[in-house]
């Protein structure tokens, strides 16, 4: 007898650490199914979307790059994600059968600095990408103050402050940093297997928060950066951690347990 599962999607995926996590959970949980990776190229996304359809042990998955975007064309939309924040990183199956999509980057992104004082305080983010439009529609909620966006296009970045109502501006990667007391790499640049992300972080504030949403490798060079400069940091895992939570409780219908989260970190930092 077959036993449910999910996935996540993306290319590439190998680094990818939601197995781990949400294995973790089935097992704390004595849940009797799988977590899997699937390495899906852009040009098969719409084929992997429809064979998984038609599989009633397919409980959903997890989308991350270059997926963000794309897929929503081939699912459901309830929650209007397509008209505010404008990707989605989690496909699952509503109780009819269908497929919707939604995004729990937002809510995981916020969580780790929802006790920071950022009202009114400049921010800046780096790309301009699916990750960064969940990035930015959570900073619209926050109060912040001017966002700076930078982007191999700033045309594209300046777009993104438009859509999510930001007052800021936009500049190009190699642009010099502003003030801010909020620094996000929303890219994925420094990731493994990809180009480097050699920022100067000299003038951000001195209170400042650098937040790298990488998770491989956890600590990255813009880290490191900013633990030489004496800044308070969050790494990529918490984001990780607080998406997944989200997108577990709608593949397999329960929470993940509460008392254990160390514990997992520790696994996921190996």
């Amino acid at each position: 007898m077959s036993a449910p599962y999910a996935e996540v999607i993306g290319d590439p995926i190998s680094h990818s650490k939601s197995p781990t996590i949400h294995k973790f959970w089935l097992d704390r949980l004595g849940i009797a199914a799988d977590y899997r990776r699937a390495h899906v190229k852009p040009e098969a996304l719409a084929d992997y979307i429809e064979s998984r359809r038609s599989d009633p042990d397919w409980r959903g998955c997890n989308v991350t790059i270059p997926h963000k975007i794309a897929v929503m064309h081939h699912v459901a939309d309830p929650g209007a994600v397509r008209a505010s924040i404008g990707a989605m990183n989690t496909v699952a199956r509503a109780e009819d059968g269908a497929l919707f999509g939604t995004n729990t980057d937002a809510g995981g992104f916020f969580a780790p600095i929802a006790g920071l004082d950022l009202e009114g305080r400049p921010v800046a983010v780096i790309g301009a990408g699916g990750a960064a439009r969940a990035v930015l529609f959570a900073l619209s909620k926050a109060n912040v103050g001017p966002v700076t966006v930078l982007n191999r296009s700033p045309l594209k970045a300046m777009g993104l402050l438009a859509t999510f109502g930001l007052q800021g501006s936009a500049r190009p990667l190699d642009a010099r940093l502003p003030e801010a007391a909020l620094l996000v790499n929303a890219s994925a640049l420094g990731m493994t297997g990809q180009p480097p992300l050699d920022l100067d972080l000299s003038p951000l504030a001195d209170d400042a928060v650098v937040y790298d949403i990488v998770y491989s490798p956890l600590e990255t060079a813009l880290l490191r950066a900013a633990d030489a400069r004496g800044l308070a940091t969050v790494d990529g895992l918490e984001m990780l951690i607080g998406q997944a939570a989200i997108a577990f409780s709608l593949f397999f219908g329960a929470a993940p347990p509460e008392d254990c989260e160390d514990e997992l970190k520790a696994l996921l930092a190996q």
